[in-house]
């Protein structure tokens, strides 16, 4: 195809790498995934057509700075990031140097090749404020350092940092993406992940675990509408040097989640009400309500969402049930 190019897609063997490398291959263009499988599964590239999908098994540092140097990419995605509430808990130092180190080597890669670059970031930049909803230029509000929940937001916060500086010295064109509550078939629930976990325990008729009284509220948007979109905004010159909140702006208590999962899924599971510390192993600080200001979104893609949350359990159940998520 003559408009073809030549991606790399760092953490594209994770849930939204996956569905991402498969937008791409749709769109024609030849893809290389990076990724190391700390977090990520070579089951989410199954199918993809092996002669315009080359898969690298390594980190960014290391792969970029070698065995890639010398490729000429035309956009670059780094999505790849330790993610997931309970892997930041029980490895900060794994999260912080991966989130960090490897951004600052693919941004240095980027400038090098003077292509576009989208860095995955996420809702969690806005620590606890308590100014809903989270507009991109709202102030942030992070707890203290000796509570190890908040490392992931300020290392990925010093990734858009480290990103725009790139664009406002150099002129790199970048696109930051906060990602709000992706979700959809292929997710898993082992790293805190609540739609996945909900959905597996509903299947298995196990109690549906909700951490305190349940009525946090979160905005969730399904995976099959966010990766079309993201070649849309990193191709489009306006949104370089940009931060976009990327999500849905409707919210639904993880109570009434709870109860929309055993209903749709006519399951005979209970609600257990649980201390977070229980699954966590120590106290988590949580937020009451996050919801994402989506103005600045719709002024470059304003088509709303096509898969409710019904159709997203549905769909993520059906692949819990055929065992792809063992």
């Amino acid at each position: 195809m003559p408009d073809a190019k030549k991606v790399l897609v760092t953490g594209g063997a994770g849930f939204i790498g996956g569905h991402l490398v498969r937008a791409l291959l749709n769109r024609g263009d030849e893809v290389t995934v990076l990724d190391d499988l700390s977090t990520g599964r070579l089951s989410n590239l199954a199918g993809c057509p092996e002669n315009r999908m080359a898969f690298v098994r390594g980190t960014v540092r290391d792969v970029l700075c070698g065995p890639l140097a010398r490729v000429e990419f035309n956009e670059i995605y780094h999505l790849a990031a330790s993610v997931g509430v309970k892997l930041v808990v029980d490895s900060p130092i794994e999260c912080i140097e991966n989130n960090v180190h490897e951004t600052s080597v693919v941004l240095r890669v980027a400038a090098s090749l003077g292509c576009p670059i989208l860095l995955a970031s996420t809702s969690e930049v806005y620590g606890k404020s308590e100014a809903v909803p989270f507009a991109e230029d709202d102030d942030v509000v992070y707890g203290a350092t000796t509570e190890p929940r908040w490392s992931y937001a300020c290392s990925k916060a010093i990734d858009e940092h480290l990103g725009l500086a790139w664009h406002r010295d150099v002129g790199l064109p970048v696109l930051i993406a906060r990602f709000f509550n992706t979700v959809g078939p292929g997710q898993r629930g082992r790293w805190g992940m609540v739609l996945p976990r909900f959905i597996g325990q509903a299947i298995s008729g196990e109690p549906l675990r909700v951490h305190g009284d349940g009525l946090q509220e979160r905005c969730f948007i399904d995976v099959r509408d966010v990766a079309p979109l993201l070649p849309c905004l990193l191709g489009n010159e306006r949104a370089h040097g940009v931060v976009l909140n990327v999500g849905n702006d409707q919210s639904i208590s993880i109570l009434a989640l709870a109860e929309l999962v055993i209903e749709t899924l006519g399951s005979s599971s209970r609600i257990e009400h649980v201390d977070v510390a229980e699954d966590y192993g120590r106290p988590i600080e949580d937020l009451r309500k996050r919801v994402p200001d989506l103005t600045r979104l719709r002024t470059f893609i304003p088509e709303q969402p096509t898969h409710d949350l019904r159709s997203t359990i549905l769909a993520t159940a059906e692949v819990i049930r055929a065992g792809v998520m063992q």
